[in-house]
């Protein structure tokens, strides 16, 4: 998750770099349209590989797909970082969304299959934050670079995504499959000896024997019981009532609700948004976006300790609530500050900011 959250950021450092602006002749106010489909497109891209790890994902395992969509960001990761035209940056992005969007569809279900339940809310906001200090990071060292004329300025941030494709690499192979996973493939005395590493004890021990009948039974259940994803989207809910169409959009809405909330898009932009709509300099704008980094960081650990404390629902409809305040906000004071003959464009526009970081606030405590 951490490389998701660097490859995430880096990206809205680099379309601020004359140099990458000058390369791929993306230069000026006309080229801006070009310059967003180009960004765009990874999430684009983050899409369909997130909809291949339904079938890839059951086919291969958690482990496998995770080093096979490392290994299409990897090639995706090359095609950007020796770009000389358009057309190269497009198919690097689409690539390497595919990469990344096979594993953040991979790493949660096999985080929650391999977690107690007790720590399940724990261990996904740790994910996130894991997210966030990716994210952070490239805003930190795509300030830095800024510093440094050429093409190393953005070639190397991109470069960078590559140590923690090396620790993916190294570290994956190690980790247990699935036992769910494995049970449902058949290979249940694999997925009990995982299950008793998990817990530090013995095959032999009850709590193991009873864990591996129950994923026996739902793996069962659901083989059954099971659907095409055809009768599924026409609304068929099956005839062992499982109310699959119902949890399907209750966790594809939700995390829909996350991105419509503009955080990842914000990401992208801030840096432009606080050039062209604010007034900063471009240094200055950097280094904002990676402070407000920081502050995202930190508040984002507030949800560790409160998560099954305050409860899911509590605390995105809080968050939301606070993030559409700070849209509203940011929306009414970037307006006046475009506004010629205005006298107080410079006080709007320094309020924005605040806003801005605030709204990173409410969605670190509770939409991560």
């Amino acid at each position: 998750m951490t490389l998701f959250g660097y490859d995430q950021g880096v990206f809205g450092g680099v379309i601020v770099t004359q140099d990458f602006l000058d390369t791929l002749h993306l230069s000026g106010d006309h080229n801006t349209g070009l310059v967003g489909t180009v960004t765009a497109l990874y999430d684009v891209g983050c899409f369909f590989g997130a909809i291949g790890a339904f079938s890839i994902g059951e086919m291969l395992g958690r482990r496998k797909t995770v080093l096979l969509g490392t290994t299409i960001m990897s090639v995706g990761a090359i095609l950007q970082i020796t770009a000389y035209s358009v057309a190269q940056m497009i198919v690097g992005r689409i690539v390497a969304g595919i990469g990344n969007g096979l594993n953040t569809a991979t790493a949660p279900v096999w985080q929650a299959e391999t977690s107690k339940a007790a720590w399940r809310g724990k261990l996904v906001v740790i994910e996130m934050i894991c997210n966030i200090a990716g994210f952070s990071l490239s805003n930190w060292v795509t300030y830095g670079f800024s510093f440094v004329p050429g093409p190393v300025a953005w070639r190397l941030p991109l470069t960078l995504q590559f140590i923690f494709i090396a620790i993916l690499f190294a570290t994956v192979p190690w980790l247990p499959e699935s036992p769910r996973w494995l049970i449902a493939h058949g290979h249940i005395e694999e997925a009990e000896q995982i299950i008793a590493d998990l817990e530090d004890t013995i095959v032999e021990d009850p709590w193991v024997i009873t864990e591996s009948k129950e994923i026996q039974w739902a793996a069962n259940f659901e083989r059954e019981h099971g659907m095409s994803w055809w009768d599924l989207l026409r609304g068929k809910t099956g005839a062992g009532n499982t109310c699959t169409l119902r949890r399907l959009l209750l966790g594809a809405g939700t995390q829909a609700m996350q991105q419509l909330s503009g955080i990842n898009v914000t990401s992208y932009y801030l840096p432009t948004v606080l050039i062209n709509s604010v007034g900063l300099d471009e240094k200055l704008a950097r280094l904002l976006a990676a402070c407000n980094s920081v502050s995202y960081l930190l508040f984002s650990l507030i949800g560790i300790p409160n998560v099954e404390r305050w409860g899911r629902r509590k605390m995105m409809m809080y968050a939301a609530a606070g993030q559409a305040f700070c849209y509203l906000l940011i929306t009414i004071l970037l307006r006046f500050n475009e506004k010629e003959g205005y006298a107080h464009q410079k006080e709007v526009a320094s309020a924005s900011i605040a806003f801005f970081f605030l709204y990173y606030v409410f969605f670190g405590i509770g939409w991560q």
